[in-house]
């Protein structure tokens, strides 16, 4: 036998037969790897067809959900060349078919606001997430028409109850701080200084109401301490000159004895009121 001929001597029906289980596991495999592949993607019918991985488009962007708390950015042209064989229901090879994955892609609709300030359009804002107030961050002045105040310190300055804050509609917005002189307090919650000021306007009509109810109350004030000084004054008066000042006292009691009673062992002589039955003790000399 030539040298040939041994070479080309053919499989037997065991060896084809693990062959072909070998080609289908190898198939199954890249099926599987093509499918959970976050850039899976191949081109049939010049159609691309996406991953079955989540797609999340952002402004035009596309990301794919890793599924490990993060997003990849996906290419915008990411396709591959040469198509992938497929294994069919059964497990046989000889399907070359491109599997159809799906597009589940996500798209979140982004809301733009109108800036009061420049005009500009913008999409997100210390103001606009806190106090819903339309004003970018560039046009934010902390320190001036846009700082923040106290609680009390509104209610001080305002006259504002806590039913204006809370139960007034709109409920005023607020962020929480930690109290920066102890951080045991309770927290601190913050307004919009323009806000409150809208709100006094609204509880008591105009400016000037609110300027009138403040001279009231600093009047009705001194006028307290007045009242208060002068009742201290008089306590005074009466604790160090007394003789100004009469009382009503009560007259004192006079008794009126009855006869005396002697005793001889004692050598005493004893006699009671008639009115209120005191009785005394005493010895004549």
């Amino acid at each position: 036998m030539s040298e040939t001929e041994t070479s080309e001597k053919p499989l037997t029906e065991a060896q084809k037969a693990r062959i072909e289980r070998n080609r289908a596991k190898a198939l199954s495999l890249r099926q599987a790897k093509l499918v959970s592949h976050p850039y899976a993607m191949a081109r049939k019918d010049v159609n691309t067809v996406e991953s079955n991985k989540s797609v999340i488009k952002v402004q035009g962007t596309k990301y794919v959900d890793s599924g490990g708390g993060f997003l990849i950015e996906q290419p915008a042209t990411t396709t591959m060349g040469t198509q992938v064989p497929q294994a069919n229901a059964g497990g046989a090879p000889g399907s070359t078919d491109i599997p159809n994955l799906v597009d589940d892609a996500i798209h979140i609709p982004v809301k733009y606001d109108e800036c009061l300030e420049c005009g500009e359009m913008f999409a997100d804002s210390f103001l606009m997430n806190n106090f819903s107030h339309s004003v970018c961050d560039k046009c934010r002045d902390p320190d001036g028409e846009h700082c923040l105040i106290t609680r009390t310190e509104a209610k001080a300055e305002y006259l504002l109850k806590d039913c204006d804050f809370d139960k007034r509609d709109p409920p005023l917005r607020y962020i929480s701080r930690k109290n920066p002189h102890n951080i045991r307090w309770g927290e601190m919650k913050l307004y919009l200084h323009s806000q409150v000021q809208k709100r006094a306007l609204e509880v008591w009509g105009s400016e000037e109401e609110l300027m009138k109810q403040h001279e009231n109350r600093v009047e009705k004030r001194e006028v307290g301490k007045i009242r208060k000084y002068n009742k201290q004054m008089k306590q005074l008066r009466m604790e160090v000159r007394s003789s100004l000042y009469t009382k009503e006292t009560k007259a004192a009691h006079v008794h009126e004895y009855g006869e005396d009673t002697y005793n001889e062992e004692e050598d005493t002589y004893t006699h009671t009121c008639l009115t209120c039955n005191f009785t005394e003790t005493y010895e004549k000399m």
